[in-house]
């Protein structure tokens, strides 16, 4: 009989993590106990009412927050942003659009756009390289055919001593 497997766990630090919620906003029982993938799992494809109002309404974990903002992380503790938000929170500041919130958007809009430019050109680099090594193939003179396989020669035979340090007596 195999041993059964214990379930994988993980902190419901890690668990909010994967749910995108703030972890101090969960419910006690949550953040006092393990989660199991199969629990992780449920709660993703039914989520209990507690999980669907902190999705909906917050605290937000950074990660969250930057994103809904269209910002980076790092751009909201530049603009001063260091805690959980609510969605309330979040609206007011899309609102008021203030001076940070501007500049961090733009600088964000910026390094996706260059990311999306080094990946494309990375790309074609990529496909230049492949053409070249098709060409090179394809003018290459025909390949030889190889020849047949040789057997490998025995192994010599060892010769023994009968003795031991190797030498006849």
């Amino acid at each position: 009989m195999a041993p059964q497997k214990s379930p994988q766990t993980m902190k419901p630090a890690t668990a909010a993590r994967k749910l995108g919620v703030y972890l101090e906003a969960t419910p006690e029982e949550f953040r006092e106990g393990v989660v199991t993938r199969d629990e992780l799992n449920a709660l993703q494809a039914d989520p209990p009412q507690w999980l669907r109002d902190l999705r909906r309404d917050g605290p937000h974990p950074r990660p969250v927050v930057a994103n809904k903002l269209g910002v980076s992380i790092a751009g909201l503790a530049r603009g001063g942003v260091t805690e959980a938000l609510t969605t309330e929170q979040i609206d007011a500041l899309k609102a008021e659009q203030p001076e940070w919130l501007r500049t961090e958007r733009a600088t964000h809009a910026e390094v996706r756009r260059e990311a999306v430019r080094v990946k494309e050109k990375h790309a074609n680099e990529q496909r230049t390289e492949e053409r070249k090594q098709a060409e090179a193939q394809a003018h290459a003179a025909p390949a030889r055919r190889p020849a047949p396989a040789r057997r490998p020669a025995p192994a010599p035979a060892r010769r023994t001593s009968g003795g031991r340090g190797g030498r006849g007596r």
